[in-house]
């Protein structure tokens, strides 16, 4: 591991210590002032004091938790070594394995994530499916529809391994012989792999306990991750709303929703989504230039 991934898990990593990590953009503007007083976060020989960050224009609290996060080498050896025990690694921003398409989120693409399985598969194409957990018979159809074909073009399924909908698409997808990509707002050791072709992903800590909070905040990771993203079913309110309108207001992908996919189905074409039919063969003639499309009728009936 480099100076400069461990100076992320320091800064960034939550090791269950009580220190709260720095958000990957005050990570960035400390970098930003650190370079300009020529000294390197990630280089060992530095020597960084309270009275530099101030210096720098740190306020002294913030240079007092600076310090602080990064004083716990001792720590971060134990957390990852507990880690490598459970089967999970970090990937830093710092990592050559790092997804390049979270760079689409700019100063909110996380600094740290935690991973169990094969990472290869981050380098491949990507189709997202989100969706309620209570599902309608039809969206149940249409999750595990979408799940199959992911698998039969080649594509990796990325969802959030929830109740519903995604566990729908990601067990077909799985049982036709793709790959998954499950992003994770809970703790990554509580959670087995369905298979060796599942890669689970979380943010900032393996250790973490589920929160709303970090159950919404994956959604951005759900779509930046996609090449295009699927809607199953949605209400007007929700996890499943908000991050299918952030991605359309964000201009992230494209975003596909299932016509009559519940009441927020309207509001999410109004602005911007495409609906797409339930079989999926109307994808065929959406947005061609953008997308490798299915025929699902002709292929594979």
């Amino acid at each position: 591991m480099t100076g400069a991934e461990r100076g992320w898990l320091l800064l960034c990593a939550d090791l269950a210590d009580g220190v709260k990590p720095l958000s990957p953009a005050q990570v960035r503007s400390l970098r930003r002032l650190v370079n300009q007083a020529d000294k390197a976060l990630d280089d060992p020989e530095a020597s960084l004091t309270v009275t530099d960050l101030i210096d720098l224009g740190c306020e002294k609290n913030s240079a007092e938790r600076i310090l602080r996060l990064l004083d716990r080498e001792e720590a971060l050896d134990v957390y990852l070594r507990a880690a490598e025990d459970r089967g999970i690694r970090p990937l830093t921003r710092s990592s050559p394995d790092y997804p390049a398409r979270l760079l689409r989120l700019g100063d909110s693409a996380p600094g740290v994530l935690f991973y169990r399985g094969e990472l290869s598969v981050l380098k491949e194409r990507a189709i997202s499916l989100t969706g309620s957990r209570d599902l309608s018979p039809e969206g149940a159809a249409f999750c595990r529809r979408v799940g199959k074909l992911a698998a039969m073009e080649g594509l990796v399924l990325v969802s959030g391994n929830a109740r519903g909908a995604d566990r729908a698409a990601q067990s077909a997808c799985l049982e036709a012989g793709g790959s998954v990509i499950s992003v994770i707002p809970g703790p990554l050791f509580e959670t087995e792999p369905e298979s060796e072709r599942q890669l689970m992903l979380c943010e900032n800590g393996w250790q973490l306990p589920f929160s709303e909070f970090r159950a919404l905040s994956r959604n951005r990771l759900i779509y930046a991750l996609s090449d295009f993203a699927l809607v199953a079913e949605v209400g007007l309110r929700g996890g499943t709303m908000r991050g299918a309108s952030e991605a359309i207001r964000n201009g992230i992908l494209p975003v596909f929703v299932r016509e009559n996919a519940g009441p927020g189905s309207r509001e999410l074409i109004q602005l911007g989504a495409d609906p797409v039919s339930e079989d999926l063969t109307s994808l065929r003639n959406l947005r061609p230039s953008r997308l490798t499309l299915w025929d699902f009728e002709q292929k594979h009936g």
